[in-house]
């Protein structure tokens, strides 16, 4: 592998070596005459744009125009449509009521709003820079999220679960987390409203980035890694494999375990649900009213998908301008890892959400419960299964799902970073590379597309990842299609 750190990332040289490391199909052939110069590479799409547009009032819900209505969540028992009151002792009456809405949008509390205001509206910017570096035709935009205070999209809904909780006298809420992007936003939210807050972390991000703990840990939160043998579900994996990574399903049945067991407790989720997806739309509705503001549409719409809620955020405003007012028709592409590939190698079928069982099934695209991804470096991205609401979506032909390997991810972050400036968390890596992707498709076939990516977060506690790469030492992690079809074998067999 080429030492990329030694050359000077203003060399025409530098970015040549570094293309020919692209996967040969989609390798990037950038001649030095063609580089063009101007003092105004890089602009905040903008800037204008941004300043004018308001945080969204409302949260949009899909499911109000969807034209077929998703299947609905069965209980783990009985198998039976799971009823609100089965939801209970895990979630506060509010968040229910959103799970099961067919509403269109949800208004947003003002308490909510005034704390969204510390970094909302979040900027769309242009990527001029890394438009002439790939010599492209195309026009890339990002929507970046890591303005937040948690440095990621995920206080998008953090703060409403802490909100919604603390106005039904709940004390503690417990969690789990992968990268610990969505830790450090529920610590964050928690210490806002005064409540107590306590996460399970999965063990190969509790050990590999100390510095989402800490910030954690700063906000007043109680960090465990998982599995843990603080809980029963945590006890009986580390029986099995006293050296497990750990994965979310596993984090969850944790959570899941304290919050059934202590009644002024309820459990917070970071994505997959419906109530979580709806609360990120307020990347979307800002952004269609930041393009329209600057007269662009999109073409092609990116983002990186695990459980899929900054995917669903950015994407689903946009599917309901495609459905109901017909202004527009992206492509939407949604990009996961390929060592963990739920919507392009798993089944559409119900499955838990969690290792132990203790979730409500759901129909997703799942690897199996079972599945314990290996641990690639983006964390947030290791989950078995995909929102239930994105693979109905994806079943009705809306959207496509594409895998890419995690070293194309990080050559692509590195091009980002030494282009735009940004250095991206490794989940939005995803959708980087799939964004280099396109916009070398449009440098062969002369079109001026209009990509738009979705940016969740920075990637400042990842670096011992990006060490890794830069040194010559990161690889590919295998997909097991044994290992996948023992997990599927015990998928629970539901005829519905």
């Amino acid at each position: 592998m080429i030492g990329v750190t030694s050359l000077p990332t203003t060399s025409p040289y530098f970015y040549s070596k570094v293309e020919k490391q692209w996967p040969q199909r989609y390798a990037l052939i950038v001649k030095p005459r063609h580089m063009r110069h101007s003092n105004a590479c890089k602009v905040r799409a903008t800037s204008d744009a941004n300043k004018s547009v308001e945080i969204p009032h409302q949260w949009y819900n899909l499911v109000a125009d969807l034209p077929v209505k998703p299947p609905p969540p069965l209980h783990p028992k009985t198998y039976e449509p799971i009823k609100p009151e089965d939801l209970s002792p895990l979630f506060p009456d509010e968040l229910i009521r959103q799970e099961v809405t067919t509403d269109r949008f949800i208004d947003i509390p003002d308490e909510v709003l005034d704390v969204y205001k510390l970094w909302r509206p979040t900027p769309l910017i242009r990527a001029k820079r890394l438009e002439k570096l790939l010599d492209t035709p195309a026009r890339i935009y990002y929507k970046y999220e890591g303005v937040s205070p948690a440095g990621s999209h995920k206080p998008n809904s953090a703060v409403p679960q802490a909100w919604y909780n603390v106005q039904e006298g709940v004390k503690n809420v417990v969690t789990e987390t992968g990268a610990g992007q969505w830790g450090s936003a529920l610590s964050f939210a928690c210490s806002i409203f005064g409540l107590g807050c306590e996460v399970w972390q999965v063990r190969a991000s509790y050990d590999s980035k100390p510095y989402r703990r800490l910030m954690m840990q700063t906000w007043g939160a109680k960090v465990h890694p998982s599995p843990s043998m603080i809980t029963e579900a945590g006890q009986g994996i580390l029986k099995m494999d006293p050296s497990s990574p750990g994965s979310l399903g596993i984090a969850i049945s944790e959570a899941v375990e304290v919050a059934a067991k202590n009644p002024d407790t309820k459990y917070c989720l970071g994505s997959v649900l419906n109530h979580v997806l709806l609360h990120q739309t307020v990347i979307g509705e800002e952004c269609i009213k930041q393009m329209e503001a600057i007269g662009e549409t999109p073409d092609v719409i990116i983002g990186c998908t695990g459980g899929g809620s900054n995917f669903a955020g950015l994407s689903f405003p946009f599917i309901r301008e495609k459905l109901i007012n017909k202004k527009i028709n992206p492509v939407i592409r949604a990009v996961e890892p390929a060592a963990c590939p739920s919507l392009t190698k798993g089944i559409y079928t119900y499955d838990y959400g969690d290792t132990a069982g203790m979730t409500p099934l759901m129909k997703m695209h799942t690897l199996g419960h079972n599945f314990v991804p290996d641990p690639i470096h983006a964390g947030g991205l290791r989950y078995h299964g995909m929102a239930p609401l994105i693979s109905h979506v994806f079943e009705l032909g809306l959207m496509e799902a594409i895998s890419i390997p995690q070293t194309e991810c990080f050559q692509g972050a590195i091009l980002f970073a030494r282009s735009e400036g940004l250095i991206p968390a490794p989940e939005p890596t995803h959708a980087i590379a799939a964004t280099i992707r396109e916009a070398i498709h449009c440098r062969e076939t002369g079109e001026a597309k209009v990509i738009l990516t979705a940016m969740c977060g920075h990637g400042h506690f990842d670096l011992p990842a990006y060490e890794k790469y830069l040194q010559g030492n990161m690889v590919d992690l295998s997909f097991s299609e044994e290992k996948v079809k023992a997990s599927l074998a015990n998928i629970p067999q539901v005829t519905a």
